[in-house]
């Protein structure tokens, strides 16, 4: 492959290749997907970061409230429904929900038909506030793949699902 070709993932795996040259357990390819598909990631976390960075809202406040937004029903969800979601402890989401509605962003109520029960709701504040953080990611997640065509785009998806699928299983 000629040297412009090259990324520093290349050199990472040359280098472990040389290490590993009499394991045959050591796959380069995969050694390769793995490292860039963790180098992109890596890349989008620094990004958020950059556009969250003296924004109203934490990046981690904007994950709640994305929850909230693109779960099964996104007009309300309890707070442990938000925190199994998000992956945070329950205490986190407590947290994160006073954050949120200290700002106006969310509403906490308890369910009429079950005193037990808290709902948290967006208002439209918070609807309006996902909607353009949301657009704003997305734009973000599109410059970094912008090297690659509709068709390679959909190629890639079709070969992350097959992992995704078998690892499922």
């Amino acid at each position: 492959m000629p040297s412009r070709d090259r990324d520093s993932v290349d050199h990472h795996v040359a280098r472990w290749a040389e290490y590993w040259k009499d394991n045959p357990q050591f796959q380069p390819e995969v050694e390769g997907a793995i490292t860039r598909m963790q180098d992109i990631h890596r890349r989008l976390e620094r990004e958020n970061a950059k556009a969250f960075a003296g924004a109203d809202l934490s990046v981690e406040d904007f994950r709640t409230l994305h929850a909230l937004m693109v779960q099964p029903h996104p007009t309300e969800a309890t707070p442990a429904q938000l925190a199994e979601v998000s992956k945070v402890s329950r205490a986190g989401m407590t947290s994160r929900l006073d954050r949120l509605v200290e700002s106006g962003l969310v509403t906490r109520e308890v369910d009429p038909l079950d005193r037990r029960r808290v709902l948290v709701r967006p208002t439209r504040a918070g609807r309006q506030a996902w909607d353009t953080y949301a657009h704003e990611g997305m734009a973000r997640e599109q410059h970094l793949l912008h090297a690659l065509s509709d068709r390679e785009l959909e190629q890639l998806n079709r070969l992350l699902r097959k992992v995704l699928l078998s690892l499922d299983e």
